[in-house]
C-alpha cells in the first residue's frame, strides 16, 4: 500500500518552517508555532494538517498583513521544477513543498483586505507549491482585479505562474472551493485559456486541458463548439491538450464531441472480448484481448475505450471508463488489441470482491462485454 497523503504533512514539515521563518526573523517564536502546528497532528487527515499550520501561522506571524508576506516571502527557497518526479516536504534552502499549502490558506485568510500585496505573495508562493487554491477567494472577493493580474500572467516568465491562472480559475479544482459563479458562466475565464492553449510548456497545456474538461461537466456545447474553432490545423501538442480536454463527453459518448473527432459512426463489423484470468484476486493484472473484425468496405476511425463495472461496498456496481486505444480498423481487415488492467488497490481506490464486467466502448457505443470474477488478495 502507497504512503498515505496525509505523510506529506509531518513533524519534520513542521520544525523545518519554523526553523526557516525563524531564520529570516530571529524574533519568531519558533517553539510555540511548532507546538501548536504538532498539536495531535497525527490524528488529522491532509486538509486538516494544513488548515493547522495555517492557523499556527495566524497565531505567530505579524497581524501586519504586508510584515507577515514579507515574512514568509523571505523565507522561500528557490522555485520547484515542475518535472520533478515529486514534491519533496523539507529543504534546506527555504520554503518549499507541501507546508506552503499552509502558507497559500494564510494569505487567503489574511489578505483579502489587502489584494494586491495578497496576489503578490501568491505570485511567489506558486513557483514553489502552488496557489491554485488560495487565489480563488481572491476571484471570489476581487474579480476586477484578479483576472486583470491574471491576464497579465499568462505572459509571466514563470512557467508555475502562467499555469497558476488556468488551474486557479477552474471552476471545479479538486480540494478547492467551487467557483460557482464560473460553473454558471466560464466566459471570463475563456480568453487566458485561449492564451495559454498553445503554451510552450506541457505543464500549462494539461491544466488547459483540466479546465476545459471542467467546463464540459456543465457546458458541453461550449467545449464542442470550442473543438470545432481550434481542432483544425492544429498542431500535435494542441491536439493532444484537445483531446485530454474532451476526456469525459468522450466516455460519456457525446456524439457532437465524438463528431468533432470524426468518431461518430458505429462500428461496422463485429467486436470479441476474452480476459484472463476469468478469476483474479485483488492485486492481479487482468489482461483484456480485444478482437475486431471490419465489416465495412473502407477504413473505419475507432475511438475504443473500456468501462469497468466495478463492485462498491455496499454490492452494487457502477462504471468506471478507461482510455484505450485510437485505432483504423482497415476495409474487411481483423485488428487484435491487448490491455492489461491492475487491479492492485491504491491509496485513493479500494477494490471489492464480486462479480465484474468489461464492457468495450467504440465510438462512445457499448460493443463487447466479458464478466471476471474477483477474490480477496
Amino acid at each position: 500500500m502507497a504512503e498515505p497523503f496525509k505523510n506529506l504533512i509531518n513533524e519534520s514539515t513542521v520544525r523545518s518552517m519554523a526553523a526557516h521563518l525563524q531564520r529570516v526573523d530571529r524574533g519568531f517564536p519558533a517553539q510555540r508555532f511548532a507546538r501548536r502546528a504538532l498539536h495531535a497532528l497525527d490524528t488529522l487527515e491532509l486538509k486538516a494538517r494544513a488548515m493547522q499550520l495555517c492557523e499556527a501561522l495566524q497565531e505567530t506571524l505579524s497581524p501586519d498583513f504586508s510584515a507577515a508576506a514579507d515574512h514568509l516571502q523571505a523565507a522561500l527557497g528557490a522555485p520547484i521544477d515542475p518535472l520533478a518526479p515529486s514534491t519533496p516536504t523539507a529543504h534546506d534552502d527555504g520554503l518549499r513543498g507541501w507546508s506552503l499549502w499552509a502558507a497559500g490558506e494564510f494569505v487567503a485568510r489574511q489578505g483579502l483586505r489587502h489584494p494586491e500585496r495578497a496576489l503578490a505573495a501568491l505570485h511567489a508562493l506558486t513557483q514553489r507549491f502552488t496557489a491554485e487554491w488560495a487565489i480563488r477567494p481572491f476571484i471570489q472577493h476581487h474579480p476586477e482585479l484578479t483576472f486583470d493580474t491574471l491576464a497579465r500572467w499568462v505572459r509571466d516568465d514563470s512557467v508555475h505562474v502562467r499555469r497558476l491562472v488556468s488551474e486557479g480559475t477552474r471552476p471545479r479544482l479538486p480540494w478547492g472551493m467551487q467557483l460557482k459563479g464560473l460553473i454558471a458562466d466560464p466566459s471570463p475565464s475563456l480568453p487566458l485559456l485561449r492564451a495559454l492553449q498553445d503554451d510552450a510548456s506541457d505543464y500549462v497545456r494539461r491544466s488547459v486541458a483540466n479546465h476545459l474538461n471542467d467546463i464540459a461537466k456543465d457546458h458541453p456545447e461550449l467545449v464542442v463548439a470550442w473543438l470545432r474553432q481550434h481542432l483544425d490545423g492544429a498542431s500535435a501538442e494542441r491536439r493532444a491538450l484537445l483531446r485530454h480536454a474532451s476526456r469525459t463527453l468522450i466516455k460519456k459518448g457525446h456524439a457532437p464531441a465524438l463528431k468533432a473527432w470524426g468518431q461518430a459512426q458505429p462500428l461496422r463489423g463485429k467486436a470479441v472480448l476474452k480476459l484472463t484470468p476469468r478469476r483474479a484476486r485483488v492485486g492481479d493484472t487482468l489482461e483484456l484481448a480485444l478482437t475486431l473484425v471490419s465489416g465495412a468496405a473502407r477504413k473505419q476511425p475507432l475511438l475504443v475505450d473500456y468501462a469497468l463495472h466495478r463492485v462498491l461496498a455496499n454490492g452494487r456496481t457502477a462504471p468506471k471508463v478507461f482510455k484505450g486505444w485510437i485505432v483504423e480498423l482497415g476495409a474487411g481487415d481483423t485488428l487484435r488489441l491487448n490491455k492489461r488492467h491492475s487491479l492492485r488497490e491504491v491509496t485513493t481506490r479500494r477494490i471489492y470482491p464480486g462479480r465484474h464486467r468489461i464492457e468495450i466502448l467504440i465510438n462512445g457505443r457499448p460493443e463487447a462485454l466479458a464478466d471476471f470474477d474477483l477474490q480477496p488478495a
